[in-house]
């Protein structure tokens, strides 16, 4: 990982930014004045800023109304909101029937999950999830890695896919991940292939359950926060910035708009 400095994008022509939100965007579980402020400086530059979150949608709502983003895709790609006039509108990448069938085998593959994994819990925000489950190991629990490797083994073998955020364990039925919803959403609200610019985005996250984004995205940040999942990065981000979590991302943005 490089240290992330100004002539990191230098030349580049910067078009958008992808960013993850827990302890990316947000320090101690909300987001700073320094990160609401880079955002903004982001959008009045012309550069579209998309948050893309394992979070659910229910819970991404109140932040699509008022943060000044494009839209958020939640659920680890599945389903996006978007403000729309006064309000808001949800998108999803399946459909209804799909949606309905995956939740109720969701719902028993979280109860097994319960009886089998010793301190296994629910993640408080389970409420506003549509498409997937969540169990938690740092945000309001703590859930040692041995354990978090047992919940992931046990929705693995459900037929899940299961991806580890800095706070929750996530599992789902269905083909979207994080780099899909992102191209998904681009080609939605755009009308464009994010896989042709791709050279023109920016991406920056956290943890482990970003490693597919900083594979693919040759302009990918860790905010200095990722160094405690650094041994388990299959693939790390291109650059680091020097401060964690949503000052990290301030400086992301501080890079992008001085290489203008």
């Amino acid at each position: 990982m490089i240290p992330l400095s100004a002539p990191a994008f230098s030349g580049l022509s910067i078009r958008g930014v992808f960013t993850d939100i827990d302890d990316t965007l947000t320090t101690e579980g909300a987001i700073t004045a320094d990160a609401l402020a880079a955002l903004g400086r982001l959008r009045a530059a012309g550069i579209h800023v998309i948050p893309i979150t394992g979070r659910p949608v229910g819970w991404s709502e109140p932040f699509a109304r008022a943060w000044p983003v494009d839209a958020i895709v939640a659920e680890n790609g599945s389903v996006a909101v978007l403000r729309e006039g006064d309000g808001l509108v949800k998108l999803y990448q399946q459909a209804p029937d799909e949606r309905e069938l995956n939740f109720r085998r969701m719902q028993q593959v979280a109860q097994r999950v319960l009886a089998e994994v010793p301190g296994a819990t629910i993640a408080r925000d389970s409420a506003g999830r549509e498409t997937d489950i969540a169990i938690d190991h740092s945000e309001f629990a703590h859930l040692p890695a041995g354990r978090i490797a047992q919940v992931v083994r046990l929705m693995q073998a459900e037929g899940m896919t299961a991806t580890v955020s800095s706070i929750h364990i996530n599992g789902w039925y269905g083909e979207h991940n994080k780099l899909a919803g992102a191209r998904w959403i681009v080609r939605t609200l755009l009308g464009r292939e994010l896989d042709a610019e791709i050279e023109h985005w920016v991406y920056v996250g956290d943890s482990t359950n970003d490693v597919l984004m900083f594979e693919c995205f040759p302009h990918s940040v860790g905010v200095a926060n990722i160094r405690r999942f650094e041994a388990e990065l299959t693939h790390p981000p291109r650059y680091i910035t020097p401060s964690e979590r949503g000052a990290g991302f301030a400086e992301v943005t501080a890079a992008i708009l001085a290489a203008r």
